[in-house]
């Protein structure tokens, strides 16, 4: 599969930072749709971008045969049966987080994709950074040797402005609060660097915002390596910043605390030994990694796809997101600790709303 892929996009709110990633890769991809309730936004879409089709119902939508890829962009609370819908009808299907609200949900969708000739891929788009691609890099290259400590700050700003949309900071349309639609794109990056979580313990509240769900979490982990690490994250903060910090055994990493691009360059990589440093120079020497964010994750979409390989982002890497979700609602709730991983029989499996 070589061609470009025909895309829609459907909500347009965060969709519009879709649709300029797909027009940075115009040999890959061609915009053919744009999907949202509100007529405005998809005149606004169409005629921005000159997107050639417009729809403001989604079912309407998937009689469209002329589309290749379908890109989910609504409120949580949407998200799983738009995406059934379109790998039912055979449509490639990329979704933004969360991509389920419990495990449950992100299981069904799993066997939805195996039972369709279509791929569902997740967004993570924070993977998807220079900088944070050089520690990878060296990850590979078996540089980094032990991994000791890490820690992630998703320290934010929303308030009222933010909340006057009505379906935000509510458990049954956005699904739960900081740890599902701020930080989960962080806490994907730091586990997409440090392997499985094998225990969890959390504290969160609602301490900014009169909302029903949370917006300040402190969260202990765990690693399979053995490695530990502290998650932060508020809505509270008056500097808005993000930022993950790694100590391996032969060097230190950190981002810049762009509170949007973390995994952006720069990227500080401290050696340990001057030994190490040369490991570390070898392994980086003639290293170009491609596009960032959005774009990044769109093109590795296509190379699978043209591959007939896996995803960049699977479900099961949304699985990994969501059971660390699940298991900071119940380590919050209990005050014990949780032990990853979690099956059907966990109390929250089905959801953690209240």
């Amino acid at each position: 599969m070589s061609e470009r892929l025909r895309v829609a996009v459907v909500g347009l709110g965060v969709g519009f930072g879709h649709l300029a990633a797909y027009r940075e890769l115009p040999d890959l991809y061609e915009l053919v749709a744009v999907c949202d309730p509100v007529q405005p936004k998809v005149d606004l879409a169409r005629g921005i971008l000159g997107v050639p089709q417009g729809y403001t119902s989604f079912d309407e939508l998937l009689t469209n045969d002329g589309i290749d890829v379908v890109n989910v962009c609504t409120p949580p609370d949407l998200h799983v049966p738009m995406v059934k819908a379109v790998l039912e009808s055979g449509r490639h299907a990329v979704c933004e987080k969360p991509l389920g609200g419990s495990l449950a949900d992100v299981d069904a969708l799993a066997a939805c994709e195996r039972d369709s000739s279509a791929r569902l891929m997740p967004i993570f788009q924070y993977r998807f950074g220079r900088g944070v691609e050089r520690v990878r890099r060296l990850l590979e290259a078996d540089v980094a040797g032990k991994p000791f400590v890490a820690s992630v700050e998703t320290w934010w700003r929303r308030g009222k402005d933010y909340y006057a949309v009505p379906w935000r900071g509510r458990f049954d349309t956005e699904l739960g609060g900081i740890c599902v639609s701020h930080a989960i794109h962080a806490h994907d990056l730091l586990a997409s660097l440090l392997g499985p979580i094998e225990r969890v313990y959390a504290r969160v509240a609602t301490r900014v915002n009169e909302i029903e769900t949370e917006d300040c979490t402190a969260v202990t982990l765990e690693f399979a390596s053995g490695a530990l690490a502290t998650l932060t994250a508020t809505l509270g903060s008056a500097r808005e910043s993000s930022r993950l910090r790694l100590a391996f055994e032969h060097f230190s990493a950190e981002s810049s605390q762009s509170p949007y691009q973390p995994g952006s360059e720069p990227w500080t990589l401290e050696p340990a030994t001057p030994e190490a440093g040369a490991r570390i120079d070898a392994a980086l020497d003639g290293f170009e990694p491609g596009p960032e964010l959005y774009a990044g994750q769109f093109a590795a979409f296509h190379g699978a796809l043209a591959r007939g390989g896996v995803p960049p982002v699977t479900v099961a890497d949304a699985r990994a997101a969501i059971e660390l979700v699940t298991a900071i609602y119940q380590s919050s709730r209990s005050g014990e600790a949780v032990a990853l991983p979690i099956g059907p029989e966990h109390p929250l499996y089905d959801g953690w709303l209240p």
